[in-house]
């Protein structure tokens, strides 16, 4: 009875485990991304409907129901290799196509329904255009009533195409209006170059993701560069999570060489020389800094200047001291950052960061965290 009983538990946990894949899994994203993935569905939507029947007015299928889960993708996840404009626009007219051909060929409906929607499929994979409401347009091709079939191969060019394009063009205008990278392909290289961020040369590379996607072999939803991305920033919130009693008040030196924005270039260029320094805070009568300045601004705009405050850097980026040197890396390594210097809720400067404190601090923290062999 007991050996029957502890055969059992396998078979109940694996039940409890099926069951639980039905529940609904948590949709990821902020509140201003949902709103946008509203509002940008009902301003794509109204103005190609409204421009679709302005110009396809006197047609009675001015305007097809899938455009509706179109808008779904393009607004709500435009960063889906799904909601891609070549998706949208070959997608929808590889199953128009598909969908009229079989709609005269074959009989009965239900029959040429079905291959419609499969054929599009089997298409849209090498076409690199998968578009999952392009399935349901191949569907309208076949069951959308005599108004669709009167069309004929009409039906793929409008309204079909017609309305692909007027939703693509709003998904364009909208989502780069509210700073969405849409057509979602790779961001710029920080360094303008084809090398990846200095952050993301070591560990987990690119090219093993692609390799893992390869032999995963089913069907992912997400682009490959915002993969990495995650990686990535999964692997900066391990390394705070194992350092995170290290902050910028633990690397940064306190004994900052300073200027005022009266100091004469000489002066300062022997500052940075006499202190094997690239760059020095400039701070008011209180202290609070209000620029910097460095070796590359004395070259560029050192000429005909007689004092700091000509030449200096006003926009400066600053840290606090609780700042995680994990987040310090990201700015040092990917941003081109050589000096930060450290300041309170005032702007008083407190202390100054560069490659080299940041650098040490993880050489000494990296030996530290190693396991005792």
């Amino acid at each position: 009875m007991l050996d029957t009983a502890a055969e059992s538990l396998p078979r109940r946990d694996a039940a409890g485990a099926w069951l639980r894949a039905f529940q609904p899994p948590a949709l990821h994203g902020s509140g201003r991304e949902r709103a946008l993935g509203a509002a940008g569905a009902l301003c794509g939507l109204l103005l190609s409907a409204a421009l679709s029947h302005v110009l396809l007015g006197s047609v009675q299928v001015w305007f097809v129901a899938p455009m509706g889960a179109s808008a779904v993708l393009l607004f709500a996840v435009p960063s889906s290799p799904l909601a891609q404009p070549w998706s949208i626009l070959g997608g929808n007219l590889v199953a128009a196509m598909v969908g009229v051909a079989l709609a005269r060929w074959v009989e009965p409906p239900m029959l040429a329904g079905a291959l419609a929607v499969a054929l599009a499929i089997a298409l849209m994979f090498p076409l690199r255009c998968l578009h999952p409401p392009s399935g349901a347009v191949a569907l309208t091709a076949v069951f959308g009533g005599p108004a669709v079939s009167r069309l004929g191969w009409h039906f793929v060019l409008q309204p079909v195409l017609l309305n692909s394009l007027l939703l693509l063009l709003a998904a364009l205008v909208f989502n780069n209006a509210f700073g969405r990278r849409y057509p979602h392909g790779p961001a710029s290289p920080a360094h303008g170059t084809a090398d990846p961020p200095p952050s993301q040369r070591g560990g987990l590379s690119r090219d093993d993701l692609g390799q893992a996607l390869r032999e995963h072999a089913q069907l992912l939803d997400i682009d490959e560069d915002d993969m990495v991305e995650l990686v990535h920033i999964a692997q900066r919130h391990a390394f705070e999570r194992l350092h995170k009693s290290l902050d910028a008040s633990d690397i940064m030196s306190r004994d900052v060489v300073r200027v005022g924005p009266g100091t004469t270039i000489e002066q300062a260029r022997q500052l940075l020389e006499r202190h094997a320094i690239k760059a020095l805070p400039v701070v008011d009568e209180q202290g609070v800094l209000i620029g910097i300045v460095s070796l590359h601004d004395m070259l560029m705009r050192g000429r005909g200047a007689a004092a700091v405050a000509q030449i200096m850097t006003r926009q400066v980026l600053t840290t606090r001291r609780s700042c995680p040197v994990a987040e310090l890396v990201a700015w040092f390594a990917d941003y081109g950052l050589h000096h930060l210097p450290v300041v309170d809720n005032a702007g008083h400067v407190l202390g100054m960061i560069t490659q080299s404190d940041l650098i040490g601090a993880l050489y000494t923290t990296g030996f530290s965290a190693r396991p005792a062999r």
